[in-house]
C-alpha cells in the first residue's frame, strides 16, 4: 500500500525536481523495513510526549549539516526534516507539527554549537534532533575531542527545556573509508547514554538496509558516495517518525508499548503508525 505521505513526496518530485536532475527517481513507493530494536529511541522524551498528549502544537528543530539541509535530494520537500513533518502529520492527523530545518552543509559540532542560540533556541523547540559527526570524521582522524563538544551542546539544549535526540553518521562509502568513524559512533552513543537523551541509530539502520539482498534494497546513497537520495531521506524520515511515535506512546501506556515492541520484531513502512489520541 502506498501511503498518503509517500504520494505527496512523489508529487513533490514531479513538481519541484529539475528535468534530468541527477537524483530524480522513478515514482515508486519507498520500501524500507527494519528490526524495531534498531530504531527504538530512549529514554523518554517526556516534554514532547506531554505536548502530544495534550494536543498542543509541537515544534521540532532539526540541526545538522548537509544531510539535514537535504543535499542529494531532488527537491527541498524531500529533505528528511520536511519528510518527517509529513510522516508525523500522517500518524497524528489531529495535531499540529512544525519541523524547522536548520541544516547547513559542511558544518561540524563546533560550528553547529556556535549557532544554537540563534538558529535553535530562538525557535523555542519542544524537541531538537541534532545530526552530527560526519564532517568531523571526513576532516580529521582524531575526533576524540568532539565528545566534550557534543556533551556541552546537549547540556545547552536540555537546560533550555527541550528534549534532545542525537542522530549519528550515515552509512556511506566515504564515511566508512575514514578511520575515525567508529570512534565517533561510540562518542555519540556514550554522550546520549550519559546525558540521558535520545539516540537515533542512523548508521546501523542504513547498514541494515544496504546489506539486504539487492532485489530488496533501495538506493540510499547517491553517486558521490556520501549524500542520501530521495529514498534514503524518505526511509530515514519514516523510521524516525515511527520511533518518535513509539517513544511518545510509551509515556501514556508503558505496559502495552513494551508488549507491542516485544512481539513486533520488524516494522514495515507499508503500515501506518498508531497515533496517540489528543
Amino acid at each position: 500500500m502506498i501511503r498518503p505521505a509517500m504520494l505527496a513526496a512523489v508529487a513533490a518530485v514531479v513538481a519541484l525536481a529539475p528535468a534530468g536532475g541527477v537524483n530524480a527517481e522513478p515514482a515508486a513507493p519507498i520500501s524500507c523495513t527494519a528490526p524495531a530494536a534498531l530504531a527504538t529511541i530512549g529514554p523518554a522524551l517526556a516534554h514532547a510526549a506531554a505536548k502530544v498528549e495534550a494536543g498542543h502544537k509541537l515544534t521540532i528543530v532539526a540541526i545538522g549539516s548537509s544531510s539535514t539541509s537535504g543535499t542529494g535530494a531532488s527537491a527541498p520537500a524531500l529533505a528528511y526534516p520536511a519528510r518527517l513533518e509529513a510522516e508525523l502529520h500522517e500518524r497524528f492527523p489531529n495535531l499540529d507539527f512544525s519541523v524547522i530545518n536548520r541544516g547547513k552543509g559542511g558544518e561540524d559540532a563546533a560550528q553547529e554549537l556556535a549557532r544554537f542560540d540563534r538558529d535553535v533556541l530562538a525557535e523555542h523547540p519542544d524537541l531538537v534532533i541534532w545530526q552530527l559527526g560526519t564532517n568531523a570524521v571526513l576532516r580529521r582522524d582524531d575526533v576524540s575531542g568532539d565528545g566534550e563538544l557534543i556533551r556541552r551542546g546537549v547540556e545547552q539544549l536540555t537546560s533550555a527545556g527541550a528534549d534532545v535526540v542525537l542522530m549519528d553518521l550515515q552509512y556511506a562509502p566515504r564515511v566508512l573509508a575514514r578511520p575515525g568513524h567508529a570512534i565517533m559512533e561510540r562518542l555519540i552513543a556514550e554522550t546520549a547514554k550519559s546525558e540521558r537523551v535520545g539516540l537515533f541509530q542512523r548508521f546501523e539502520l542504513m547498514r541494515y538496509w544496504q546489506n539486504r539482498p539487492p532485489a530488496e534494497a533501495a538506493p540510499l546513497i547517491g553517486p558521490d558516495g556520501l549524500h542520501m537520495t530521495d529514498r534514503g531521506y524518505g526511509c530515514l524520515a519514516a523510521e524516525l517518525a515511527d520511533a518518535l511515535a513509539a517513544n511518545w506512546r510509551a509515556q501514556r501506556d508503558p505496559v502495552r508499548s513494551a508488549h507491542t515492541a516485544a512481539v513486533s520484531g520488524t516494522r514495515s513502512r507499508a503500515m501506518p503508525g498508531a497515533a496517540i489520541a489528543p
